[in-house]
This record gives C-alpha cells, sequence and structure tokens, in this order.
C-alpha cells in the first residue's frame, strides 16, 4: 500500500491539496486540479490489506468505507464474519469504520450496516462533499482524522480529495454481471496507475 509523492508545485502530492469544498454546492475545479483529485493517496488489493494498526499509527480515528464492491460484492445482502472481524480490529484501534454509499435504495445501506453495528449514510451523493462532512461531524472528528477507502476513482477518489480527506483505492472485489463496470474501471486505469506511489501506508 503506497503513497505518491510528486514533486511539481501544483500536485497534492506536493503537500498543497487541493481547497475541500465546504458548501453543498457542486463546484469543479480546473482541468489540472481535477487530474490531481482523481489520484489516490494510497492503494491496496482490497480492505484486508488495511490494518487498525496501520491506520492509527497516522493518526486516522474515522474510516469512511464504499459498500457494494468494497466491502462486499453487490448483492450480498449482510456482512460475514471476516468482515465484522475486520471492523472489530479497527475499532480495537480506536478507528470508526462508516458506511458512505450512493446505494439510492434507502433499505440497502441500512439493512447491511445496522448488521455490521457501524453507521452509515446512503445515497451519499459522492464525489460532491456534504455527506462527507457530515460524517465527520457526527462522529465528532476532523479531515486529517478521516480517510475513505473505495473501489472508485470517480466517487470515492474524488470525493475525498475534495473533501480533504485521505483516500484509499482498491480494486474492486467482483467486475463480472454488469458490462458499465467494465468500462468504467477502463476510464479509471490511468488515475488507478498514478495513485499510491512513493510510501506505504
Amino acid at each position: 500500500m503506497k503513497k505518491r509523492a510528486e514533486a511539481d508545485s501544483g500536485g497534492i502530492w506536493s503537500g498543497k491539496q487541493p481547497k475541500a469544498q465546504e458548501s453543498g454546492r457542486t463546484s469543479w475545479p480546473s482541468r489540472s486540479v481535477t487530474t490531481a483529485w482523481l489520484r489516490a493517496g494510497f492503494t491496496a488489493r482490497d480492505i484486508y490489506e488495511i490494518t487498525g494498526e496501520a491506520l492509527e499509527r497516522r493518526g486516522f480515528r474515522l474510516l469512511l468505507a464504499d459498500l457494494d464492491n468494497t466491502l462486499v460484492p453487490y448483492g450480498v445482502p449482510l456482512p460475514d464474519e471476516r468482515l465484522k472481524a475486520w471492523r472489530d480490529d479497527l475499532s480495537t484501534h480506536g478507528v470508526t469504520l462508516f458506511v458512505l454509499s450512493n446505494n439510492r435504495h434507502e433499505s440497502r445501506p441500512r439493512i447491511f450496516s445496522q448488521a455490521l453495528d457501524v453507521p452509515y449514510i446512503g445515497h451519499a451523493g459522492k464525489p460532491r462533499t456534504p455527506s462527507f462532512l457530515k460524517a465527520m461531524e457526527r462522529m465528532g472528528v476532523t479531515k486529517e482524522q478521516t480517510a475513505i477507502i473505495g473501489d472508485q476513482v470517480f466517487t470515492d477518489v474524488l470525493g475525498g480529495n475534495r473533501a480533504g480527506v485521505s483516500t484509499i483505492l482498491v480494486e474492486p472485489i467482483r467486475l463480472a454481471g454488469n458490462p458499465g463496470r467494465y468500462l468504467r474501471y477502463a476510464a479509471e486505469w490511468p488515475f488507478r496507475l498514478l495513485s499510491g506511489r512513493g510510501g506505504a501506508l
């Protein structure tokens, strides 16, 4: 799991992240800044490469997580024991898992998150920032104490970067079953290659 360290003065890994959007309006940045915002700070094969110890070491207290194809494949209704054990590992190290899902069916994130016993926001509207800000406010943490983990560049990574939180990009659990997922993954590929280079979480 690695973090990119860019030398150019305009890149987000130069230490100058683009200013987070603090309002509910979608105000898209310039083309050059948008490219920077599509790069994740960290990458991993899946969520299980991320440990509570590693997150605690970097000062994270809140881990926002996409639901479908990040925590479980599409269509899996409930968390399994492995996912519950991962949640417990995060909790042991003072990190709260918080589901942030774009799923428009109210019952999907609600039922799953209640079974996992974690807070959630459904129909989150990523990459817009209000759901990120609401989650941080609810949990009483700052953006420096918050990270998001997800499988999509154009929602999870872009939204996280716009909100000013750390971003962790994982591989989709399963692409099969929807041709649109293959097309999206192909469009994301250049930004996946540019993500997470230069240092470990």
